[in-house]
């Protein structure tokens, strides 16, 4: 059997166990040092973020617009990265092309908008074929770019310098060092401005109510717990068989224990079914209350349903008994119904 030739300009891969092992050790050390020169620039960025870093805020807080993100080619996809952040953190913001920009889109920048221009070289032919336009509206240009010298630095009425000693590439061509850079600094803008507006965890989720974070910070327990007849409960002059029986038909490991007016009064779960039978000599004629616990943890309607997932996991319990504020017992969860709500 005749094996198939490599296909031209397809380099075979290494033919032996040992050129194998000896080739990922190389692709590892060249991974490592990527990663290396990525941290390097990120870490540089420090040291320079000066004055210009609180004008560029400031021109953005003190305008009444948007901020409009663009960029080209890889700077382009850190811009609409960018943009995002800066929309999902309080700030309103969009990504235009420079190219659709100059046919028809520039229509959407207004005076009072803030226009980041994101350029390594800062001499993008798309970006300052538009500045002049983006001026002319009476729009702030901030630029973003790796050389205080360039066209588009010159340009700006706040640079931004993101420029890098090198990048990761072997070949110091590839955009690597220089986009993590950029996206660094565009994070580190976006956060600065989610401080200064006082933009909290519960608006970030209000803009991301169809993720994790959404069900975990809107999701009260008013929304999961059980109501009315699916809350096991005896009252507190029934007899621990009752009580067994009850928690049997609610399903939930445990019935509250309440009076007359429905008002708290214990807990009684599995685990205080098998404790019973160590304390009481007579399980057949005992009540309710010779064998619940008293005092149990309990949890207000309007709290967070992240509360009572910290609240369990902090007294290692798996339900929770819900009251309203004159102590009468209004609903009941336990973990399995934080599941199905995916707030855990």
């Amino acid at each position: 059997m005749i094996s198939a030739a490599p296909r031209s300009g397809q380099p075979s891969g290494p033919s032996t166990p040992a050129a194998r092992r000896t080739a990922g050790a190389a692709s590892i050390e060249l991974a490592r040092r990527v990663l290396e020169i990525e941290s390097d620039a990120v870490r540089a960025l420090i040291a320079r973020l000066d004055d210009r870093f609180v004008k560029a805020l400031s021109l953005i807080l003190e305008r009444q617009g948007r901020v409009i993100v663009s960029g080209i080619g890889k700077s382009g996809h850190v811009a609409r990265k960018i943009a995002s952040t800066l929309a999902s953190t309080g700030t309103a913001a969009y990504f235009v092309h420079p190219a659709e920009a100059s046919h028809g889109d520039l229509g959407m920048i207004l005076p009072d908008d803030v226009f980041i221009a994101i350029s390594h070289s800062g001499e993008s032919d798309e970006l300052l074929a538009i500045v002049p336009l983006v001026k002319r509206q009476g729009a702030k240009l901030i630029a973003l770019t790796g050389r205080a010298d360039s066209t588009l630095a010159r340009e700006a009425d706040v640079h931004l310098d993101a420029g890098v000693a090198q990048e990761a590439c072997p070949h110091n061509l590839a955009p690597t060092a220089s986009t993590t850079a950029s996206l660094a600094l565009g994070d580190a803008l976006a956060v600065a401005l989610l401080d200064a507006r006082g933009f909290s965890a519960e608006d970030f989720a209000r803009s991301h109510p169809g993720g994790a974070l959404g069900r975990r910070l809107l999701t009260h327990v008013s929304d999961v717990m059980r109501r009315d007849a699916a809350v096991p409960a005896v009252l507190d002059t029934a007899s621990l068989k009752d009580a067994v029986l009850e928690i049997t038909r609610g399903g939930m490991g445990m019935t509250a224990v309440v009076d007359g007016a429905r008002r708290l009064r214990g807990i009684f779960t599995d685990g205080d079914l098998r404790r019973a039978f160590e304390r009481v000599s007579d399980v057949t004629h005992a009540k309710v209350t010779d064998v619940m616990t008293g005092n149990p943890r309990t949890i207000r309607a309007e709290a967070l349903a992240a509360e009572a997932v910290q609240l369990m996991e902090l007294h290692k319990i798996s339900q929770l008994l819900v009251l309203d504020e004159a102590g009468v017992l209004i609903g009941a969860l336990n973990m399995h119904d934080l599941f199905r709500a995916k707030v855990i």
